[in-house]
């Protein structure tokens, strides 16, 4: 089952077990797809997202999730720093599993080799290369000093 249905589905599953927060945050993860979407039609693309798209989203959602909940705590507001790590775990459903950093650094180096980086020039492809095949399993904001480390040893 794709993505978009496994979503729709939980959209409906929560709706029947009144869960009232669950269904906020999967109702939100379904208008920025639809927003997306939107966005394509635009530029001709009938189809709309597909998977890869959707995790892309999902990922991005995620990351500002944590960061306005970092600001939150910050801020001495634990009480809506709970409500965005709930937000954060019912997201976190539809990502694949996340990478370790030891597989995240065998990633780096089939990445390297697969695209022939030779120096700090190619980082940007290596990086494209890790995002199109482990989009929503890894931290790219953690890979990307791993693979500038590696491309400046070479």
């Amino acid at each position: 089952m794709d993505l978009r249905n496994r979503i729709n589905t939980s959209i409906k599953q929560a709706m029947r077990e009144k869960d009232s927060a669950r269904l906020s945050t999967l109702r939100l993860v379904n208008a920025a797809i639809k927003d997306r979407d939107i966005a394509l039609r635009g530029d001709g693309n009938e189809q709309g997202v597909g998977d890869d798209e959707v995790l892309g989203i999902l990922d991005k959602m995620v990351k500002q999730r944590k960061d306005t909940a970092k600001t939150y705590e910050e801020g001495g507001r634990l009480d809506l720093a709970e409500r965005e790590q709930s937000e954060i775990e019912v997201i976190e459903e539809f990502l694949p599993r996340k990478l370790s950093k030891d597989e995240v650094a065998k990633a780096v180096d089939k990445a390297l080799v697969d695209t022939g980086a030779s120096s700090i020039r190619d980082m940007g492809r290596v990086m494209g290369a890790l995002k199109a095949k482990y989009s929503g399993q890894m931290d790219f904001g953690a890979a990307g000093p791993m693979v500038k480390d590696r491309l400046s040893n070479l």
